[in-house]
């Protein structure tokens, strides 16, 4: 929505295909016709059929399967299991070490080169399809570490998320729609017929069209019905096990749906390398901000994504040298992070519509958290940089809707934040607040 970064769009198409057989030269065995050609999938937005699948609808399942089997026969990787990174240790600029705690308590490992592969920021929300432990993890160590932060605002929410009890939420892929199924109300109606598009229109249209219904009291369902009927098991055997675990079968029942955070556009802001601005700190896949989304991700481009930039930044780290050897550094590890505090607070004012009052009210409740040393303090500076950006975002653009704001600013622009910045900008904020309420 006018933020792509056109150079890294056309760099990636042009890497794409290669970086497909390379995952299948790992072991993946994407979803062939007969004639042993890939069969394509249709998603939402898309002009053509242009997705791979595996195993039906399992194709993530099925990449780290294949993935993590590499890894383990590759004797130059040494795996430490059942660690977590709790801080980056920074001198003079660069990257020194890596403070983790695990079973064994403690351990610093010295280093001039870390990669943060970290993931998403879902687990900030209530509703998600992204575990608990998603919750910006790989951001906070970037922005300890004093790492500038692109384009935080832009959060993706998937139309359509199983609605129901079970968290993180099941995904109902947008394959289901690509292959004909259609989204209606309680009453029977397609509201999105009139929608170019319609039930395939870009991800924030419909994941709106359907927070509006579930505002005035509707349930919104996917109907597949008609259009898959009793082939949906053999064509999305995992969604259709998923469903009949919560008691519907999607070829004779109507399939209850609901938006669920789902996608980070923005992240650490690097490089065409990966670079971030610290000097020996990279970052690739959804903890990264390449500019190759925008404001609102295209479907399944983000696998794309990781295959492509992940190349790129392991030939960057491996050509990257230091005369300097790491220093010692201290063990103090912070507490575990916990996300539970902030969950209620981002729901309520990071969702799908937005407003300038909420967030500011959610900037004057974080900033104290993420200010002091608690488990939450991670989860609560993630989204209090977030609500900083959005807060300055005065305008909807892609998967940034604000209700003050309804209109595009002609002046496109990126953002950028850095630990500092945010914190000076949440102060000056509550600040404001004060002296109004006095």
């Amino acid at each position: 929505d006018g933020l792509c970064d056109e150079a890294t769009v056309r760099r990636v198409v042009r890497a794409a295909p290669e970086a497909i057989r390379t995952i299948q030269r790992f072991g993946v065995d994407f979803d062939q016709h007969p004639d042993r050609a890939l069969r394509l999938g249709l998603e939402a937005a898309h002009s053509r059929r242009r997705i791979v699948h595996a195993a039906g609808d399992a194709t993530g399942r099925e990449l780290v399967r294949a993935l993590v089997a590499a890894v383990r026969r590759t004797a130059s990787i040494t795996i430490i299991e059942n660690v977590e990174v709790r801080r980056l240790v920074v001198q003079d600029g660069s990257v020194i070490a890596v403070v983790a705690a695990g079973r064994a308590g403690a351990l610093a490992l010295p280093t001039r080169r870390a990669v943060l592969a970290t993931g998403g920021v879902g687990g900030l929300f209530c509703d998600t399809t992204n575990p608990a432990g998603s919750w910006g993890h790989g951001l906070a160590l970037a922005a300890w570490a004093g790492a500038e932060l692109a384009d935080l605002e832009f959060i993706q929410f998937h139309p359509t998320a199983l609605d129901g009890p079970r968290r993180p939420m099941p995904l109902v892929s947008e394959a289901v729609r690509g292959e004909g199924a259609v989204l209606i109300d309680e009453r029977g109606e397609r509201f999105l017929a009139d929608t170019p598009g319609g039930e395939l229109a870009p991800r924030d249209v419909v994941a709106r069209a359907i927070w509006h219904q579930l505002a005035v009291g509707r349930r919104v369902f996917l109907d597949a019905r008609q259009s898959l009927g009793p082939r949906f098991g053999k064509r999305f055997p995992g969604i259709a096990e998923l469903c009949r675990s919560a008691g519907i079968d999607p070829a004779t029942d109507l399939i209850p749906v609901r938006p669920a955070a789902h996608y980070h556009m923005g992240g650490v802001a690097v490089d065409s390398a990966g670079r971030s601005s610290i000097e020996g700190l990279w970052a690739c896949g959804e903890v990264a901000c390449t500019g190759l989304h925008g404001a609102n991700r295209l479907a399944s481009n983000s696998l794309t994504e990781a295959a492509v930039t992940a190349s790129w930044v392991a030939e960057s780290v491996a050509g990257t040298s230091y005369t300097r050897r790491p220093r010692r550094c201290s063990t103090f590890v912070p507490p575990r992070p916990d996300a539970s505090v902030v969950r209620p607070i981002v729901s309520a004012a990071l969702g799908i519509i937005r407003d300038g009052e909420a967030m500011r009210e959610a900037v004057a409740t974080l900033l104290p958290i993420a200010a002091n040393s608690v488990a939450a303090s991670g989860p609560a500076l993630v989204s209090l940089m977030i609500a900083a950006a959005a807060l300055r975002r005065e305008e909807s653009r892609g998967a940034h809707c604000r209700s003050d704001f309804p209109l595009h600013d002609a002046n496109v622009r990126p953002s950028r934040l850095t630990l500092h910045s945010a914190m000076r900008a949440a102060a000056a904020l509550d600040c404001r607040a004060t002296i109004r309420s006095t």
